[in-house]
Formats: structure tokens, C-alpha cells, sequence
């Protein structure tokens, strides 16, 4: 019998099943558990996430630029929260920071529930991706405590496929109960709570072993300064926070989907589509990362973006939707999960956290910005923002595709003149 690769320097190693350590050493109890629960909370999530703009819309009677405002300004909380439990996730335990986050969410949903106005959708929607933020870096650091760096993209590729397994039942179900509710769509919100609650009673599974830092007993806040983090790390944060800034958040792109002619019910279809093929390209995805360079994998998914965007934006007939949001699946595939596994591999052991909640917290503030400029923009089609980001993202995977082919050792020189 072969021998489990030695434990990461990342932390205590979380021992998986004597199945699973001949098969899959990466597959340790808390990436089951943490699959578990992102599972359930997607499902409860997205079975409410492709019905909200036409909540708002026609049933509150908000504007179009609402729709990119409050998803703007729900993310952007979600990235300060992101930036701060990162911190807190380097001094203090994690699971309690991941539970408190997926009840935020839980709340934010009995808010959408209750609500009459598009001010309280805003507030809700704000305290449920704040309770994203809040579990989003923990979670991450949690999965990849004990795993191997040459595993991480099979950890995170797993991870965001049972996450997009829950947003392909989640749309999927909530369509059938949109049928059955005589096309009612308050009771979807109230009904989405339950998978919600079941999230948070799940966390409880998941083992924290890592020991309290000596710093800490001495009376020293443990932690990695900002300025200590690598020179590579900020270099590849920059990159993909400048991509946030055309990366403007999915209820546009379903905006724009029935603008095109579908109904409610094909909106929610397409979105399912959508989830589909994210959920059954990013496992694949991931895996592949641990075997070429990531870059290579990032940008391919920027070209998925980019496919998408610019499909949307000339697309004519309601059906071609679903062909472009399939294509655009492919985008968070490679770069969601993968994303997360390059940002890990350049961060030092006590510094997960606090690395992985920056990078969340800054590419999340770029897509607060984007869904700002893109709602004002829309000007009853959306083909401006969606023709520039679309052709934006392109560039960037361009760049990505040369600086990869070009060879190691120039690569190396540079960074070093860089430093």
C-alpha cells in the first residue's frame, strides 16, 4: 500500500478515511462536511438568486439600476466581511466564524420573506452575503488544513462542485414549487429557509484541531502583517482584482435573459443550465490545476467569460440562452475554485486566512464597483457593459496565456528584479 504524502506545513493534518487516504488523501473529513454544507446553503440560495431581479422588478417595482445596487452593495459588504474574518481566522477558531456566517445568511432570507419594499431586499440581501464574507475565508483555510499544496485544486474543484450541485437543485426545485404555488414567489423565500437552517446544524461536524499560537497565550496578537505576505501574492491579487472590475454580479445576466424573451419560469431553467455545467466542469477543473500551471486554467475561464458576455450581448432569440450561459459555466469553473487553490499555494502556513479573506474581500469590493457602473449603463439592453466586458476580460486571459508560454527562467528573472 502506497504512503500518504506527508502532512502540509498549513496545519494539523485532518485524517481522512482508510479508503480515502489510499484514493484520495486530500479527501479529509472537513472537506466532506464543509461540501456538505455549502451544498445545502446553495440550494437554499439559489433556488431565491435567478427569481430576485424579477422580484424586484415586477413585483416592488424597483428600477433596473436597483437590481445591479443592491447586488453591488451586497457584495461589497460581503468583501469587508471577508477581509476582516480572514484576520480573525489566523487568531481565533474557525468554526465558529464559519457557523455565525451561514446564520446570517439564514436570516438574510426571512428579511427577503418579509419584504414589501426594495429597501428591506437590500438589507437583506447586505446581511446575507455579509454572512458569506464572514464564512467564506475560515471556510476556505478549514478546507485545505492538512492538504497537501498539490492537492488544493482537487480540494477547492470538489468544494465548488457540491456548492454548484446545491445551485442546480436549488433553481431546479424552485421551479417546481413555482409550478405547484400557482406562480407565487413569496413562498419560495419562506421555503428556502429550511435548507438554510440545516447548513448551519451541519457545521457543527467540522474539526477545528489547530492549536491556540503561542503569541497569542504570551498576550501578542497572532497573525501575519499585510506588508509580510509575498511579493508574488500581491502581484496575482492585483491581476484579478482588476478583473473584478468588469466581473458585474449574475442578476444582470438574468436581467438580460429575460429581456431577451424568456419567462420566469425559463429564466430559472437557464440559470439551472447554467449551474449545471459549473457544477459538472469545476471537480475536472481543479484537478486539471494540479497538473498544468494555474494561470493557464484562470485564463481559460476568463475565455468563458468573455464567451459568454459578448454572447448575451448579441444574441437575439430567448432560446440561444441557454446555449451562452452553458458556455458561460465554464467561467467560475476554472477560476472560482482555482482561483482560491493559486492564492493558497503563494501564502505562507499561518497566513491562509488572512490571504485568501484580502483576496475575497478585494475582488469582491471590484464587483460592488462593477455592478454599480454596469446598472447605470444598462440603458434597457445591457449590450454596453456586457460588449466591455466581455472584450476586457479577453485581454486578460491574453496576457495571462503570453506571460505562461513564456519561459520559466525570464519568468523568474523578472519576479526577482521585481522583489
Amino acid at each position: 500500500m502506497s504512503a500518504s504524502p506527508a502532512p502540509d506545513p498549513a496545519g494539523t493534518r485532518d485524517e481522512p478515511g482508510p479508503v480515502a487516504a489510499v484514493r484520495r488523501p486530500w479527501l479529509t473529513r472537513n472537506v466532506a462536511v464543509l461540501s456538505g454544507v455549502s451544498f445545502l446553503q446553495d440550494t437554499a440560495s439559489e433556488m431565491l438568486y435567478p427569481i430576485l431581479p424579477v422580484f424586484l422588478t415586477a413585483v416592488l417595482g424597483a428600477p433596473v439600476a436597483v437590481v445591479g445596487i443592491v447586488e453591488g452593495a451586497a457584495d461589497g459588504a460581503a468583501a469587508l466581511a471577508k477581509v476582516a474574518a480572514g484576520r480573525l481566522a489566523d487568531r481565533i477558531g474557525r468554526r465558529p466564524l464559519i457557523a455565525a456566517g451561514y446564520g446570517l445568511a439564514a436570516l438574510g432570507k426571512v428579511l427577503i420573506a418579509l419584504a414589501y419594499m426594495w429597501p428591506l431586499v437590500l438589507a437583506a440581501r447586505v446581511i446575507d452575503r455579509t454572512g458569506k464574507g464572514v464564512r467564506s475565508a475560515p471556510r476556505d483555510s478549514l478546507l485545505v488544513d492538512g492538504v497537501a499544496a498539490r492537492y488544493r485544486g482537487a480540494v477547492f474543484g470538489l468544494h465548488r462542485a457540491a456548492d454548484t450541485a446545491g445551485a442546480v437543485a436549488g433553481p431546479l426545485l424552485g421551479l417546481a414549487l413555482y409550478e405547484a404555488l400557482g406562480h407565487r414567489l413569496r413562498p419560495l423565500f419562506w421555503i428556502a429557509v429550511i435548507p438554510a437552517i440545516a447548513s448551519v446544524l451541519l457545521v457543527r461536524a467540522a474539526r477545528d484541531h489547530r492549536p491556540i499560537p503561542p503569541a497569542a497565550v504570551r498576550g501578542v496578537r497572532p497573525g501575519v502583517p499585510y506588508r509580510d505576505l509575498p511579493g508574488r501574492y500581491w502581484r496575482v491579487l492585483a491581476v484579478l482584482t482588476c478583473f473584478g472590475l468588469v466581473n458585474f454580479p449574475d442578476a444582470l445576466l438574468l436581467l438580460r435573459a429575460r429581456q431577451l424573451g424568456l419567462s420566469v419560469a425559463g429564466v430559472i431553467a437557464a440559470y439551472a443550465v447554467y449551474n449545471a455545467a459549473y457544477a459538472a466542469l469545476a471537480y475536472p477543473a481543479g484537478y486539471l490545476s494540479d497538473r498544468l500551471p494555474r494561470p493557464v486554467v484562470y485564463a481559460a475561464g476568463l475565455l468563458f467569460f468573455a464567451a459568454g458576455y459578448l454572447g448575451l450581448a448579441v444574441i437575439g432569440q430567448a432560446w440561444l440562452v441557454f446555449v451562452v450561459l452553458a458556455v458561460y459555466g465554464g467561467f467560475n469553473a476554472c477560476t472560482d475554485g482555482v482561483g482560491k487553490a493559486w492564492i493558497s499555494t503563494l501564502l505562507p502556513a499561518g497566513a491562509q486566512g488572512t490571504g485568501q479573506g484580502l483576496y475575497q474581500g478585494a475582488t469582491g469590493a471590484a464587483t460592488l464597483i462593477a455592478g454599480v457602473w454596469a446598472g447605470l449603463a444598462w440603458h434597457g439592453t445591457g449590450r454596453l457593459p456586457l460588449l466591455v466586458s466581455g472584450a476586457i476580460a479577453a485581454l486578460i486571459a491574453a496576457g495571462m496565456l503570453l506571460r505562461a508560454a513564456r519561459p520559466r527562467h525570464q519568468q523568474d528573472q523578472r519576479a526577482d528584479a521585481a522583489s
